[in-house]
């Protein structure tokens, strides 16, 4: 089985890096893990022309489909994403947006293979759990589209830095052991 951990935040150093970093070391004794950083991938936003709407493919060609042959290769997505203004990073909506031609709110369209789970670590600086909510909603949403099923979440909240998620580390574990069990 194989599974992609993707660190939706642009930092690769940060907070978001290090749950990526303590997920991945968990769930690699299960399966073949692979984790990428939603910044290694260069691509533009979508033009919002619709073309894919009747061909299934974008006008761009660019980091988008590299992005789509790592959730091509995946059984498991983990999506590890940091609040930004109590919503996903922009890099991380851009490449949403971007996922259009593989949205089945439209025939034709591309699609990934069937039976691929997904999950979402949210994690925020403040203490309540509702921004962490707004973020579980994006991202299922998204996987719904691609036809990915949202099969779990992980809140994390008043996490500012990376010091932050080492009292947060068992709680992280625990969800990992339950993604793989």
């Amino acid at each position: 089985m194989n599974c992609l951990i993707i660190n939706c935040s642009p930092v690769r150093t940060g907070a978001t890096a290090e749950i990526v970093r303590i997920a991945a070391g968990e769930l690699s004794t299960v399966m073949d893990t692979k984790c990428i950083c939603i910044d290694d991938y260069s691509y533009s936003f979508c033009k919002g022309c619709r073309s894919c709407h009747l061909t299934g493919k974008c006008v761009q060609s660019d980091g988008v489909q590299a992005l789509m042959d790592e959730f091509e290769w995946a059984d498991v997505i983990l999506a590890v994403s940091p609040s930004y203004w109590a919503d996903v990073p922009g890099q991380f909506k851009a490449f949403i947006d971007r996922c259009t031609p593989w949205s089945n709110t439209h025939d034709p369209h591309s699609s990934l293979s069937s039976g691929k789970k997904g999950y979402t670590i949210a994690l925020r600086t403040g203490p309540g759990m509702k921004e962490c909510e707004g973020l579980f909603r994006t991202v299922e949403h998204f996987f719904g589209h691609l036809e990915i099923a949202a099969c779990g979440h992980l809140g994390l909240c008043s996490v500012e830095n990376k010091n932050d998620v080492l009292p947060r580390k068992d709680e992280i574990i625990a969800f990992c052991r339950d993604i793989s069990a």
